[in-house]
C-alpha cells in the first residue's frame, strides 16, 4: 500500500470521489435534478424558474450583438453539444476497440437498438399520423443511458457483466440513431455557406489526426471556434458538429505499451538511484525532470480519445446533464386531463416508450437469435432480456432533448414530457423488479 500522507481535506474529497466513481451515481444525480425541476415548476417559484432560463446571453461589439440566445438555448445547443461530443467519443471507442468492433458480437445490440427505435416511432405515428403533432415521432425512440445503467448497477452482482455490456452497447447505438434522426429530421433552414465552413474545419481536424497532431488544445480550438460555431449558424443542429468533431479525435497512441513500460522502468530506476531528499518537502531538480518525463510519456501512451473521454465524463454526468434536466424537466402537474389529452402526444410517447421499446428490443433480439444471426450473450435469458427492454424505455435526457426540437407549442411540450416521465418511471420500476429476481452470484 502506498505511503501517502493524508490531509484533512481528504476526509471531504475521498467520499465525493468514491461516489463519482460509482456507475449508478450519474443516474442518482440526474434523478435529483429532475425532482428539483418538478418542485420549482410546481411551487411559488414557478414564474421565476421559467423566467430565469429566458434571460439572453451573447456577445456585443461596437453596439452590435452576436450569438445572442436565451440561457435555455445555450444549454440545449451549447452544453448539450459537450454531452454529444462525449457520446461521439464513446461511439468511436466502441467501434475502434469495443463491443461494436466485432461485427458478429455487435449484431445483437445493434438489432435490439434498431427495434427499440423503429417500433416506438411506429406506435407514436399510429396515434399521431398527421399535423403538427406528427413531428414528435422521434421522442420515444431514445434511451437514457445514465438512468438505465444507474438502475442496472443498483442490482449489483445479480446482473452478469455480459448484460451490462449488452445494455451499454444498445444505448450507444441508440444514441447514434438519435444523432442521425436529429441531423436529418430536426434541423431548420440550412445555410450552405456556414455548413461548408463547418465541414471544412472538420476536415482540418481530420487532417491534423492523420499527420500526427496529438494536442488536445488544437482540437479544442478548431472544434469549438470553428466546427461548433459554424454549425450553430448553419441551421444544422450544433450537437451534430460535436459528434463529427469527436470522430476526428485520434484513437491511437504515440508510443506502444512495451516501449512505455521500458521507458518508465528506466526512469524509475534513475529516480531510485538519486539520493532521497528527506529533509525538505520539495524535490530536487533531477527528480522533477524525471517525473516530468514520466508524465509526458504517460500522456503519449494514452490515446487522446480516451484521455478526453475520461476527463470529460464527470463534467457531463454531474454538471451538464443535471443542468439540462433542471432547464427542461420543469413541468407543471396542474394541467387538467382535458388539456393533457387534447392531442394523442402523451399517449403516443407513453406507449411508444413503455410498449414500443420493450417490444422492439425483445422482439428484434429474439428474431436475430432465432435466425442464428447472433447468439445470446452469456447469462442472458428471456426474463433478463425483458428486464433490459423495460430499462431501455427510460427516455429522460434524450427524449426531453428531442421534445425541445420537435415542438414549439408549450402545451405539446408539456404533454410529451408527462408521457416521458410516466413511461420512464414505470419502465425503470418494472425493469428493476424483473431483474431483481435473479439469484445472487
Amino acid at each position: 500500500m502506498a505511503d501517502r500522507q493524508k490531509m484533512p481535506i481528504d476526509k471531504v474529497v475521498y467520499p465525493i470521489q468514491k461516489f463519482i466513481q460509482q456507475e449508478k451515481a450519474g443516474g442518482i444525480v440526474l434523478g435529483i435534478s429532475v425532482i428539483i425541476a418538478l418542485f420549482l415548476a410546481n411551487s411559488s417559484f414557478s414564474e421565476a424558474y421559467h423566467h430565469f432560463f429566458e434571460h439572453k446571453l451573447g456577445f456585443q461589439f461596437d453596439g452590435v450583438s452576436y450569438l445572442e440566445y436565451s440561457l435555455h438555448h445555450w444549454i440545449n445547443d451549447g452544453l448539450m453539444a459537450v454531452f454529444f461530443f462525449v457520446v461521439g467519443l464513446e461511439l468511436k471507442r466502441e467501434i475502434v476497440g469495443g463491443e461494436l468492433s466485432n461485427p458478429r458480437k455487435a449484431l445483437l445490440p445493434i438489432g435490439a437498438a434498431l427495434g427499440g427505435m423503429l417500433v416506438p416511432a411506429a406506435i407514436y405515428l399510429l396515434f399521431n399520423p398527421a399535423g403538427e403533432v406528427h413531428s414528435g415521432w422521434g421522442i420515444p425512440m431514445a434511451t437514457d443511458i445514465a438512468f438505465a445503467l444507474g438502475v442496472l448497477f443498483l442490482l449489483g452482482n445479480k446482473i452478469p457483466l455480459s448484460l451490462k455490456i449488452f445494455l451499454t452497447a444498445l444505448a450507444i447505438v441508440d444514441d447514434l440513431g438519435a444523432v442521425l434522426v436529429i441531423a436529418f429530421f430536426y434541423t431548420s433552414d440550412i445555410s450552405m455557406l456556414s455548413l461548408s465552413i463547418g465541414l471544412g474545419f472538420v476536415l482540418l481536424m481530420y487532417i491534423g489526426n492523420k499527420i500526427g497532431i496529438r494536442s488536445i488544445l488544437f482540437y479544442a480550438i478548431i472544434g469549438i471556434a470553428g466546427v461548433w460555431t459554424a454549425f450553430l449558424l448553419s441551421g444544422v443542429h450544433a450537437t451534430i458538429a460535436a459528434v463529427l468533431a469527436a470522430f476526428t479525435i485520434p484513437a491511437d497512441v504515440k508510443i506502444k505499451e512495451n516501449t512505455y513500460i521500458n521507458k518508465v522502468q528506466e526512469y524509475l530506476k534513475r529516480f531510485k538511484n538519486i539520493d532521497p531528499n528527506d529533509h525538505t518537502p520539495t524535490l530536487t531538480a533531477e527528480q522533477l525532470h524525471i517525473l516530468e518525463d514520466i508524465k509526458v510519456h504517460t500522456n503519449e501512451a494514452i490515446p487522446p480519445l480516451q484521455r478526453l473521454e475520461h476527463a470529460m465524463h464527470p463534467l457531463v454526468t454531474f454538471i451538464i446533464i443535471p443542468v439540462f434536466a433542471l432547464a427542461n424537466a420543469g413541468v407543471s402537474v396542474a394541467i387538467d386531463l382535458e388539456q393533457l389529452f387534447s392531442t394523442h402526444i402523451t399517449l403516443g410517447v407513453f406507449l411508444g416508450l413503455l410498449i414500443g421499446k420493450v417490444a422492439g428490443v425483445v422482439g428484434f433480439t429474439l428474431l436475430l437469435v432465432k435466425m442464428k444471426v447472433a447468439p445470446f450473450p452469456e447469462g442472458m435469458n428471456f426474463r433478463n432480456l425483458l428486464g433490459l427492454g423495460f430499462l431501455a424505455s427510460i427516455g429522460f435526457t434524450m427524449s426531453l432533448f428531442i421534445t425541445s426540437l420537435a415542438f414549439t407549442e408549450e402545451v405539446y411540450m408539456v404533454q410529451a414530457k408527462i408521457g416521458i416521465f410516466a413511461a420512464s418511471i414505470i419502465g425503470g420500476i418494472l425493469g428493476y423488479i424483473i431483474l431483481n429476481k435473479n439469484k445472487v452470484k
